[in-house]
């Protein structure tokens, strides 16, 4: 499974705009609140030099990039967890995700509805996440009754109650899960209720068309509240022109305001930061492709990424470097020069290494 993103915020402030931008998925993005009644999905092809350079060398058959699944959903209100606009049932949709893009508005124009009034990135993203951490908190509170009921019958449930209980306490404090001192054995019992609060989170200021770079006081205020490595300034609207056009022409366009990159790629290496992902690639039956991995898995773990029965069935994997390849142009002549590293399952990947896994189901 590749990479998922949802993209959350108050009405009408870009996601949706966005999603397209990303991702040319085609979702109406109307200028009035709650456009977005259902979640809008589009699946994004990670742009990959690598790759292309590996392709040129290894000459596959079929050659399939990494991709990027976002979700867009119905935006939220103050109010939303006792049913204020559309309440926050949609935040069911995005709870598998890996990250969340959490798009503010960062410019004034009294033709574009902005339902708390005039904009304010700083409260506006208080609203939101206020509504996250109610949406969280109602979760830990049902899974600690739960938990709570097992543990008074006599069976297990003490542990889990009492991880629960930390974590509802936590939130009503209004301290995110990510937050808590967590111990290994106690993630992955939280990890059933996929916390909002638990994700990392990216905040996308939509600036206006007249500064693409962010450098307007409604950015600088976002920046200086949630810090400048958790701020990415885009011009939604801008972005969206820009990806209707063929991709040789879209780089010339951006250069000419001053810009070197599209909002894809900008939104892509965040959300690698942010989640410490690597990139391997596979080369089997005359099929290249790319991977993305956390940082510091191993081989046996790589094999997982492509399928559950690979990691299961485990032998080996045969682990050539991106750069060999480059130098000696061929597997083969790898081969021939002791440069193709067989390694077990706890070898550790790095990135842009290339694999090849033999596994027994």
């Amino acid at each position: 499974m590749g990479l998922s993103v949802g993209i959350a915020g108050l009405p009408n402030v870009g996601k949706t705009t966005l999603l397209n931008a990303l991702t040319h998925a085609g979702a109406d993005a109307s200028n009035y609140p709650f456009c977005t009644i259902e979640q809008n999905v589009g699946i994004a092809a990670v742009p990959d030099l690598d790759l292309r350079r590996l392709q040129s060398i290894l000459s596959p058959q079929e050659t399939i990039p990494a991709t990027v699944r976002f979700v867009d959903i119905a935006g939220l209100v103050e109010g939303a967890s006792k049913g204020e606009g559309l309440g926050n049932k949609f935040l069911g949709h995005i709870r598998e995700v890996d990250a969340l893009l959490h798009v503010v508005r960062c410019f004034d124009d009294p033709n574009v509805t902005h339902a708390p009034g005039a904009p304010d990135p700083v409260r506006d993203a208080s609203i939101v996440e206020t509504e996250f951490f109610l949406a969280d908190l109602e979760t830990a509170e049902r899974a600690l009754k739960r938990w709570g009921l097992v543990a008074k019958s006599g069976r297990e449930g003490k542990e889990e109650a009492a991880i629960f209980e930390r974590a509802a306490q936590a939130l009503s404090r209004a301290t995110p899960v990510s937050d808590l001192d967590l111990t290994e054995r106690e993630r992955e019992l939280l990890a059933e209720a996929r916390f909002l609060t638990d994700k990392p989170c990216l905040y996308v200021a939509n600036t206006g068309e007249d500064d693409p770079e962010g450098q307007g006081p409604l950015v600088q205020a976002l920046v200086a509240a949630k810090g400048a490595e958790r701020v990415l300034p885009v011009s939604i609207r801008l972005e969206a022109e820009v990806s209707e056009l063929p991709p040789e022409e879209q780089i010339a366009f951006l250069q000419g305001l001053g810009l070197e990159k599209t909002a894809l790629d900008l939104v892509l290496a965040a959300c690698a930061r942010l989640l410490g992902l690597i990139t391997f690639y596979t080369m089997a039956h005359e099929k290249l492709q790319a991977w993305h991995l956390r940082r510091g898995s191993t081989a046996q773990q790589a094999a997982g990424k492509i399928h559950s029965d690979m990691e299961r069935g485990f032998i080996r994997a045969e682990m050539m470097a991106l750069e060999d390849l480059a130098t000696w142009g061929s597997r083969q002549a790898l081969h021939d020069h002791g440069r193709i590293q067989v390694v077990g399952r706890d070898h550790v990947v790095q990135d842009k290494d290339v694999l090849q896994i033999h596994f027994k189901v």
